[in-house]
Parts: C-alpha cells; sequence; structure tokens
C-alpha cells in the first residue's frame, strides 16, 4: 500500500453466493458438473448467483470516519465481514494497515457456554491482546460493561443489550487501528448508546480509523467525515456526507410515496368558487431564482414549492437574524392537480443537517388549510420569533399529504436548504452555550437553613 496515509483500500471488491432452491441442488451441484465435464456434456449449474458485493472500489485514510448506508439487502454486513477477514470475496483485493476489532452482530466471537468473563479473555486474545494487556484492562472493560454479577454468568442467558454491552466494551479497549461498528448498537439503552458515542469520539480524536453502520442517519451526519452508500452491492455514492444523505432520504421518501399513493383513496377533481386574486411579487418571479446554490427536492410533483422570501421584523430580506426578532417566511406554490387539504411546514437545521426547529400545520388545531385546486398559485406565511443560538442555519420548506389516517406523510414537494442565514446574539453576548435555542428563564437561588422544622429560605438579591 502507498504511503499516502491509506489504511484501507478495497479494489474491484465482489462476493457472490449461491442460492439453491432445494437441499438436494447443493448435492447435484457438488457431484453432477464433474460427472458432466468427464463425459463431455455441456455442465449444468444448480445454484442462481447472487452478488451481495459488486465491483465495489474505495480507500479510507487514517483517521477518517466513514459511515456506510444503504438500504436492508445493499451489502453492508458482507462488505464488513470481508474487511473483518471473516468471509472471504469471491474476486478483487482489500488491504488493511493495523490492527482492526469490529462490533458485528450479536454475539460475534463469544461462546454461549462461557462466562463474561471468559469471553473477555478469549474475545481480546483473538483481537490481538497479550494476556498481560487483558490483565492490565480487564477492570477498565468491565467498568464500563457495567453488567454486575452477570459477568461470571454464561453469555447465552444475557439479554442482547448485554450482549451488546460487553462486547463493545471489549472492544473499544483493545487500542484498535480500524474500529468496526455495524447496527448492533441499536439494541443498547439510551445512557449506553451515549456512553458507547462519547467513547467513539474520544477514539476518533485520538485518530483511531471509524467504519459506522446505522440507519440514524443523524448520527452518521454527526460522527463521519465521509459516506459510502450502497445500493444492491454497488457504491451508489461515495464523499461529503450532507450530499449524499440529503439524497438517500430523498430516495427513500420517494419509496415511501410510491407505496402510499396505492392507498390514497382516489379524488375527482372539484369545482372550486373562484376567490379574488392576490398580486404578489413571489409570483412574478422566475422559479427557483430565490433559492440559495445547493438547495436541492424530492416529492411526486403535484404541486412545487417556487420560491422564497426570508424577511426579519423590518419586512426585509437578510443575513443574519438577531436573538428574539421577529422573521416571517413567505413562500409561493403552485399547484399542479387538485390536492385534498395539503400539509405545509419548515425547518430550520443546522449545517449537519440535523433539524432544531421544526413545524407544520397540523401542529396546531386551529390552523385550517383549504383544498388546492389543480392550476392554480398561492401564497403561505410563517411567522415567528428566532430563539437560535448564535451559528449558521438553512431553511427547508415541504408540502406534504397526510395519509393512513395521518399515521403517514407523502410527500407532494421539499425544499432543502432553500435559504441559509445566521443567528445572533448581537450585543447580549453569551461566551458559553451548550444549547440549540435559548429561552429566557426566571431563575432564583434561595440560601436553606438548619434542616428543621422551621427552615426560613433567604432570597439572594
Amino acid at each position: 500500500m502507498s504511503s499516502n496515509n491509506i489504511v484501507i483500500r478495497v479494489k474491484n471488491l465482489s462476493k457472490c453466493y449461491e442460492i439453491y432452491n432445494a437441499p438436494r441442488d447443493r448435492l447435484k451441484q457438488f457431484l453432477l458438473p464433474r460427472l458432466q465435464a468427464l463425459i463431455g456434456r455441456l455442465v449444468k449449474q444448480y445454484f442462481r448467483e447472487f452478488w451481495a458485493i459488486k465491483d465495489l472500489s474505495f480507500e479510507i485514510k487514517k483517521g477518517q470516519t466513514v459511515g456506510i448506508i444503504g438500504r436492508n439487502g445493499a451489502g453492508k454486513s458482507t462488505l464488513l465481514q470481508i474487511i473483518c477477514g471473516t468471509l472471504a470475496p469471491t474476486s478483487g483485493s482489500i488491504e488493511i494497515i493495523g490492527r482492526v476489532a469490529a462490533l458485528l452482530e450479536l454475539g460475534a466471537g463469544f461462546n454461549g457456554e462461557f462466562t463474561g468473563r471468559e469471553n473477555i479473555q478469549m474475545y481480546a486474545g483473538v483481537l490481538g491482546l497479550s494476556s498481560e494487556e487483558i490483565a492490565a484492562r480487564f477492570d477498565d472493560i468491565t467498568d464500563f460493561a457495567d453488567i454486575g454479577d452477570f459477568l461470571d454468568q454464561p453469555v447465552k442467558t444475557y439479554s442482547s443489550g448485554m450482549y451488546v454491552r460487553l462486547a463493545f466494551a471489549v472492544v473499544i479497549h483493545v487500542d484498535a487501528d480500524v474500529l468496526i461498528v455495524d447496527e448492533a448498537l441499536a439494541v443498547g439503552d439510551i445512557a449506553f448508546q451515549a456512553k458507547c458515542m462519547m467513547a467513539l469520539k474520544r477514539l476518533m480524536d485520538d485518530g483511531a480509523t471509524v467504519l459506522f453502520v446505522s440507519h440514524d442517519t443523524s448520527s452518521v451526519r454527526n460522527l463521519c467525515q465521509k459516506v459510502l452508500w450502497l445500493d444492491a452491492g454497488k457504491s451508489k455514492a461515495f464523499g461529503d456526507p450532507e450530499q449524499i444523505i440529503g439524497n438517500y432520504v430523498a430516495e427513500a421518501h420517494l419509496t415511501i410515496n410510491s407505496h402510499l399513493a396505492k392507498v390514497r383513496p382516489t379524488t375527482n377533481e372539484r369545482v372550486v368558487t373562484e376567490t379574488a386574486k392576490l398580486e404578489d411579487p413571489l409570483l412574478s418571479m422566475e422559479p427557483h431564482i430565490s433559492f440559495v446554490k445547493g438547495w436541492r427536492r424530492y416529492g411526486d410533483g403535484r404541486a412545487h414549492i417556487r420560491n422564497v422570501l426570508f424577511l426579519n421584523e423590518q419586512g426585509k430580506p437578510f443575513e443574519t437574524l438577531q436573538l428574539h426578532e421577529k422573521f416571517v417566511i413567505r413562500f409561493s406554490v403552485f399547484s399542479e392537480s387538485y390536492i385534498e387539504r395539503p400539509v405545509f411546514g419548515f425547518s430550520f437545521r443546522d449545517l449537519k443537517g440535523n433539524q432544531v426547529i421544526s413545524s407544520m400545520t397540523t401542529n396546531y388545531r386551529n390552523c385550517h388549510v383549504p383544498s388546492l385546486p389543480a392550476g392554480q398559485a398561492f401564497i403561505v406565511e410563517v411567522s415567528g420569533e428566532n430563539v437560535l443560538a448564535q451559528g449558521t442555519y438553512t431553511l427547508t420548506l415541504g408540502m406534504e399529504n397526510m395519509v393512513e389516517r395521518n399515521l403517514a406523510h407523502e410527500y407532494i414537494d421539499v425544499i432543502e436548504n432553500a435559504i441559509t442565514f445566521q443567528s445572533s446574539f448581537g450585543s447580549d453576548t453569551h461566551d458559553i452555550f451548550p444549547g440549540l435555542v435559548w429561552k429566557q428563564m426566571e431563575i432564583q437561588i434561595k440560601k436553606a437553613g438548619v434542616f428543621s422544622a422551621s427552615t426560613d429560605h433567604i432570597a439572594l438579591a
């Protein structure tokens, strides 16, 4: 491997499984092709091929955290098993520099008949630690796992959460150069997940290379510098997390739409009484001219969000919005077909794509949205007050249908990253602010006297 800091290089990697329709076909495949070749007959194949990974190539540098995303069956687990060395590829090559530690499916590397204590010894040894190293780190491993008296019980009696606790505790303490974490963390409780995330971040800060597989796109956005999107065993995209995850989520929503369209009740075009038409500057603007560079959309196209104006309390566009300053979001919509009582919404997101604030019309009992006739434009206004912490944010606008008794959303048009803006505390400076939004509180500190039946409380000025 070249010296340009590459620790994982995958080149033209493929993995093919032989799928048999019946057990007897496996025996036929073992015996008959040889006989057919000996007697000069055409060799017959008694299985069908399934390519879990097909011609996959990518490189990962030292210290990078790479997220791997994709639908179930996309090839994520197969790829990780090949990287770990527990599965051999059909073709292609993979080069890895350094010690690899992996947390894959539950119980991988454990013997169910052994106790937790014995499995720590065995698993840590498999991952490359010497007996002296295991002894030196044993207490740290057990403290992190925190499974109490179960440490001396056979792991076959463990819950799935306890499996993960013990396995992750070992993996995190072996000083691996490459750490691989599959979706297994999802079965842990909330407190343990938070503990694992902090441990992962410490390893990343220390320069470890991490491969992180998760269906939680927010975690992938927050942890990863690059993302590999697998689709049917092939690389659909590899690179910037925000761009790739945005496209991945959009595709997932459109897949949901295609299903929901089948259950949405058909509605006939209705005659709508002519209403007074509003003359508005938004309607005369060239479509999409107000959106900033890098915006993207998804939806079924039954209506389109054409333009948006984001205005401060003086009614003017802005780059910076002050804390507690009023704002108005005004956007134009053109309906291509009749839409039964749509839902409008917006969200403010940080630069990692996390939704900080979001709201939609169905959140408000007294907000009644009319049905939209085909071929007509509308203006939607949203008013509010800025409570965002200092930083840079983007505005996303959305238009949806609620289907299946309001249990699912069908996306008509969603515009991500329509506007980019700054939020500022202005002269009201707060140097340390751990939250995402600011809420004014009334705080009192009271001095408590000696604990007795007649304790007095004194309010401090």
